[in-house]
């Protein structure tokens, strides 16, 4: 990825062989080549069904160790929805070959739903409802806990203030972002994902397929999940995934989310300089909360 900082570890083919001598012996020999090497991790596809994901600086180890620790809670009653997580095959240790937690998972065919319209995005907006429904369940004690994600609107409110001066006084944003602190706060402690927007949610020939990228997976409130409507569908679309998902979340969790797409839409129009498409996503979804 352009401007992607330094990775910390790197390993060659030769170094992601030995890693998976020494703990997937079964696959060691199968052709294996760099994919994708993005900020956080390096992608290694591994015969035809498979994927080795090694981070690339300390930052990321926790990532990793959050999706070793979650996927394999939340991803089987997903999959009974036919929507595929990254559950590793491999939850791998750190080594001496590599110092950090690393996986083997499956690959999942798709394509990006950040490839895709807004109106065939809508196509499937009530089996996203299905699965936000599902993945939203209660989460245990030592589930992990994320700085910012899910967490009480008001954290970011010191972030989020440089973004909306810089705004006409008249932007809906500044609006929804206030209408969403002065509503109720939440005092859910679900799961949720922590990272949907377009690029992590798969589609294939027109239906959801997976939700991956479980590297932000936290606990907390599921309004943060909410705000990938506002990124997703239009404004049809958007009625029928509310509509899907019946009474489940109050008027007051849907006035946080509009909110939270109103931050994530200005962190994306201003942190995006090296992923045109994540800035056209902000783009998009500004336009989405203005309409």
């Amino acid at each position: 990825m352009a401007n992607s900082p330094v990775a910390e570890h790197s390993l060659d083919e030769a170094g992601v062989r030995a890693l998976l001598r020494a703990h997937a012996p079964g696959c060691a020999d199968l052709p294996l080549m760099l994919f994708a090497e993005g900020w956080d991790n390096a992608m290694w596809r591994l015969g035809a069904e498979l994927v080795v994901r090694l981070p690339r600086r300390a930052l990321s180890v926790a990532l990793i160790a959050n999706e070793h620790r979650a996927l394999p809670e939340i991803g089987p009653p997903l999959a009974s929805l036919g929507i595929r997580t990254p559950i590793p095959v491999i939850a791998g240790p750190p080594t001496d070959v590599f110092p950090w937690p690393w996986s083997v998972i499956p690959w999942i065919d798709g394509t990006a739903a950040i490839a895709s319209s807004r109106t065939e995005n809508g196509l499937w907006a009530p089996d996203f409802a299905a699965a936000l429904l599902t993945l939203h369940s209660p989460a245990p004690a030592d589930a992990p806990l994320n700085p910012v994600r899910g967490r009480a609107l008001g954290t970011r409110d010191d972030a989020m203030r440089p973004r909306l001066a810089a705004l006409s006084p008249r932007s809906p944003l500044r609006e929804y972002w206030t209408a969403g602190l002065a509503a109720p706060p939440s005092d859910e402690r679900v799961w949720i994902h922590g990272d949907l927007h377009p690029g992590n949610i798969l589609v294939h020939e027109g239906r959801l397929t997976a939700l991956i990228d479980f590297g932000d997976v936290t606990v907390g409130d599921p309004a943060y999940d909410l705000a990938a409507a506002w990124m997703l569908f239009d404004a049809a679309g958007r009625e029928t995934f509310r509509a899907a998902t019946g009474s489940r979340y109050d008027d007051a969790t849907w006035v946080r989310a509009r909110a939270w797409a109103a931050y994530i839409a200005l962190l994306l129009l201003t942190q995006s300089d090296d992923r045109p498409d994540h800035l056209a996503v902000g783009r998009s979804t500004a336009e989405a909360l203005g309409a």
